[in-house]
């Protein structure tokens, strides 16, 4: 069964603790402190790998651990490090903290392995805690406690086309005739419950790969029928593909259809609904002639908005051609930066930051605040504040620590420079 969504839980290793012992040699009875330090936890890693297209593994297996590190032991010997875990998964995973739903990491394109948790430190043996009056240091420190993350797995499907429309318009039987895809085609609601990938080769073109999503129901937005499961997979691809039924075969209005699964796009995700898109008007070898030519009824309703129509017929293959070379050359036009998913979440900075500080100072002779600290640098490493999306999470960031806050009680005005390692902002409320 194809599975596109997981919940699992992951911990890092605990570090080992530090040793408290002292040499025992023949003819030394008062030895000093020989203890060793303790060994580091396993570190929690994602790969992608090539041969893994589902995320079924995961219904089976829920938890996952990286080794403790060893305590240390005497004469000065360290603990054994902590073994790291390597958890697989398909190209096109995103990882969500689970109860936040925030992005961790999008498993595509250039991110193949990415470190998750960090195993904690390991403790300094009492060796380190000697001194001209502490001779005989009777403490070694603890390991530093693990790291651990209940997480949400999504896997969405990467592809430059997806197919959209209603049931029993023709999509698998479009896949089967210009890929190398093989779906299940019958004449049913919800024939296609898993995406089918197929790659589309064009003489003279580079081709591309496409998806036929599964169909859509009025409703699907808000869950209705398999829609979340579905409308996930379309978020990736850089080009809509409407195929309608324009001989309405089944009595429905394929101009309708269009405008109903536009709505669900929207009501899902906005920016779905502003992607490009090609209407493909599919069963034009049903329709009879004298009637008047639903195809030229389509091209009058989209055209006139910047959304070409192309009439087809996937099961003879009349117009296919057309339509592929179309779609071949939009995307060229699109052009080929992956859609990717930006983080939200920062493990490394929810488990280290928490109790770091950080200082809030009007500078008088540059005219300037100055906000500095560790949790504030470490922020900053983090986020990409060149997006739109990086700089409100810095924003949200600095007014849940309370830096707003503080920033206002030192008589901040509108326009005043604020200034964080060596970055300037202008302050406005």
């Amino acid at each position: 069964m194809f599975a596109d969504r997981a919940r699992i839980f992951v911990k890092s290793g605990k570090g080992g603790d530090g040793h408290v012992s002292f040499r025992r040699e023949k003819y030394v009875p008062n030895g000093g402190p020989d203890g060793g330090d303790g060994g580091k936890g396993g570190d929690v890693y994602f790969e992608v790998d090539e041969g893994l297209n589902t995320l079924t593994d995961f219904r089976h297996i829920h938890k996952y651990k990286a080794g403790n590190g060893e305590e240390g032991g005497k004469k000065n010997c360290a603990g054994k490090a902590g073994e790291d875990i390597t958890i697989k998964v398909p190209e096109g995973t995103v990882i969500k903290e689970a109860e936040s739903g925030k992005v961790i990491t999008d498993m595509s394109g250039a991110n193949r392995r990415f470190l998750l948790l960090k195993g904690g430190r390991g403790g300094s043996g009492n060796q380190h805690y000697a001194t001209s009056t502490m001779q005989a240091p009777k403490y070694a420190q603890p390991g530093q406690p693990a790291q651990e993350l209940e997480l949400l797995l999504e896997l969405k499907v990467i592809a430059d086309v997806g197919l959209v429309g209603f049931p029993n318009v023709g999509k698998s039987t479009f896949l089967a005739k210009v890929t190398n895809a093989r779906p299940k085609i019958a004449n049913y609601h919800f024939t296609t419950l898993n995406p089918n990938l197929g790659v589309v080769d064009l003489e003279d073109a580079k081709g591309f790969v496409i998806a036929d999503i599964p169909g859509l129901i009025e409703g699907a937005a808000q869950g209705v029928g398999l829609g979340h499961e579905f409308l996930r997979h379309i978020e990736r691809t850089r080009l809509i593909v409407h195929i309608v039924d324009a001989a309405s075969t089944e009595g429905r209005d394929p101009i309708e259809d269009i405008h109903a699964i536009n709505k669900e796009l929207a009501a899902y995700d906005e920016k779905l609904a502003s992607r490009p898109q090609i209407i493909a008007a599919n069963k034009i070898d049903m329709i009879y002639e004298g009637d008047e030519d639903p195809v030229e009824k389509i091209r009058a309703a989209f055209e006139s908005e910047g959304v070409p129509v192309y009439g087809i017929s996937a099961l003879s293959g009349k117009g296919v051609r057309d339509l592929l070379y179309a779609i071949n050359n939009r995307l060229e036009e699109i052009g080929e930066e992956p859609l990717t998913f930006e983080q939200e979440f920062f493990p490394e900075f929810h488990f280290d930051t928490e109790n770091e500080p950080y200082t809030v100072v009007y500078d008088e002779a540059a005219d300037e605040y100055v906000v500095e600290g560790p949790r504030i640098e470490k922020m900053l490493s983090y986020t990409n504040l060149e997006s739109e999306k990086g700089f409100k999470f810095f924003q949200d960031f600095l007014k849940k620590q309370g830096v707003l806050t503080q920033l206002e009680e030192l008589g901040i005005e509108e326009g005043s420079t604020v200034r964080m390692y060596g970055l300037s902002f202008n302050y406005y409320k």
